[in-house]
């Protein structure tokens, strides 16, 4: 009975090449259809793709037809009903609906708006990130986050018993015992030609058959005492460790929930969180999230506390800072992950703690981050918190603040930071 394998790398009717082509096609279309969905998830919801709607209208396409052809004489009668300035009415549809649009009215009175399509989870994250990387890294701090890993190298002749290579090492000894005995079987072979002539021939030289069969006996026990293995034969594995790029992170969220911040900024700050926990998801395989909220106490929370739960009271951001430094001292080793901190806060903070809070990111968290970002959510105007901050940007290249006034400054303000470098 014979069997069909489909070995095509897409599926049943599906086509790569033209999914490509309308992707292109279609893209200002689906990008802001893929802004829009960031809003709607979870910060760790990237296992699925995105279903985007594009409007029938966007979609058309021109065609080719067959023109009428031939010679045609055509009268164009004049106009004896309108003069310049005069408005025409707007003719009745000829549908049976009534409406003048195109297409049939459905059953149940509902029409087709929207063309709608599944873009897969690459696809997606594509889209959403096409022009973003993260930012160049110090020299120094790569090294910090380097890893090792062991890959075999070949072999040795020397080694533990464990990494012996059984089938290297009797290939080895083949090898030898054919180069130490290869000419003592070719002389065995033509003295026992030899000894073959001489038993056809005269009894006279049965002497000489006799010093054939002595030499023949020396020469196979020459060829015996070659040992069958030898150290000189022995090969063990080899193994070396090469550096590799950590492929791990962990994503600090921070942000103030103390009263001044109300639910519209949660939820600003949220899709900000969304944008990077994705963005960092793109390079690399394992991604952590810790979130930490504090008002005039620090604490960490699951995502749902952290975004919904409302305190009141004041605002002391340091200790926020303190309690990160801690959980990457117990958790998070320099030498296994790389590190990222994104804090949003409306810019309230105590006077004396805000130059505390200063001191903690340069002596305890910028010097081991990768990339440290501040939002500051407000329409206000900034306060000391903001400006203790300004004092880091020089001194710093992996940290960075922008102010959101509103939902629409989400996106910009993050392509800002993390736009590619062009030469």
């Amino acid at each position: 009975m014979p069997q069909f394998i489909d070995r095509r790398l897409n599926g049943k009717n599906k086509s790569a090449v033209n999914r490509q082509r309308f992707l292109r096609r279609y893209k200002d279309q689906i990008k802001e259809s893929v802004s829009d969905a960031v809003n709607r998830r979870s910060i760790t919801n990237t296992e699925t793709g995105e279903d985007v709607s594009i409007p029938n209208k966007d979609i058309k396409e021109p065609i080719f037809h067959q023109g009428q052809g031939g010679m045609r004489e055509r009268v164009h009668p004049g106009n004896d009903q309108f003069i310049r300035g005069d408005k025409i009415e707007r003719p009745k549809g000829g549908g049976q609906g009534g409406g003048s649009g195109e297409g049939e009215a459905s059953q149940d009175g509902e029409g087709e708006d929207e063309f709608v399509f599944q873009i897969s989870k690459d696809e997606y994250l594509d889209i959403l990130f096409e022009d973003l990387e993260l930012p160049n890294l110090e020299k120094n701090q790569i090294n910090k986050i380097t890893e090792w890993k062991t890959h075999r190298a070949g072999y040795q002749t020397a080694g533990s018993a464990s990494n012996i290579a059984i089938v290297r090492s009797l290939q080895q000894s083949l090898a030898r015992r054919t180069a130490m005995t290869a000419n003592k079987r070719r002389l065995m072979r033509e003295l026992e030609e030899e000894l073959e002539r001489i038993k056809t021939t005269e009894p006279a030289l049965l002497l000489e058959e006799k010093r054939i069969k002595q030499e023949i006996e020396e020469l196979r026990a020459k060829i015996e005492s070659v040992p069958f293995i030898d150290t000189f034969d022995l090969r063990f594995k080899n193994y070396e460790k090469r550096p590799i790029p950590s492929s791990q992170a962990v994503m600090f969220c921070l942000m103030d929930v103390s009263g001044s911040m109300d639910q519209a900024t949660k939820d600003i700050a949220k899709r900000f969180y969304v944008l990077l926990y994705l963005f960092l998801t793109r390079t690399y395989q394992n991604v952590e999230v810790v979130f930490i909220r504090h008002h005039t106490q620090a604490k960490e929370v699951d995502e749902q506390e952290f975004f919904y739960s409302q305190e009141t009271g004041g605002t002391i951001v340091s200790s926020a800072l303190k309690l990160m430094h801690e959980i990457i001292k117990e958790r998070y080793p320099l030498g296994e992950w790389n590190i990222y901190g994104a804090q949003a806060s409306d810019g309230d903070n105590w006077a004396d703690d805000s130059p505390r809070c200063r001191e903690l990111l340069t002596n305890q968290l910028l010097p081991y981050c990768q990339y440290y970002a501040y939002i500051e959510i407000t329409r206000r105007s900034h306060q000391t918190l903001w400006h203790e901050y300004e004092k880091l940007q020089p001194g710093f290249g992996n940290f960075a603040m922008k102010n959101i006034r509103s939902v629409e400054d989400i996106f910009p303000v993050f392509r800002e930071l993390f736009q590619k470098e062009t030469a």
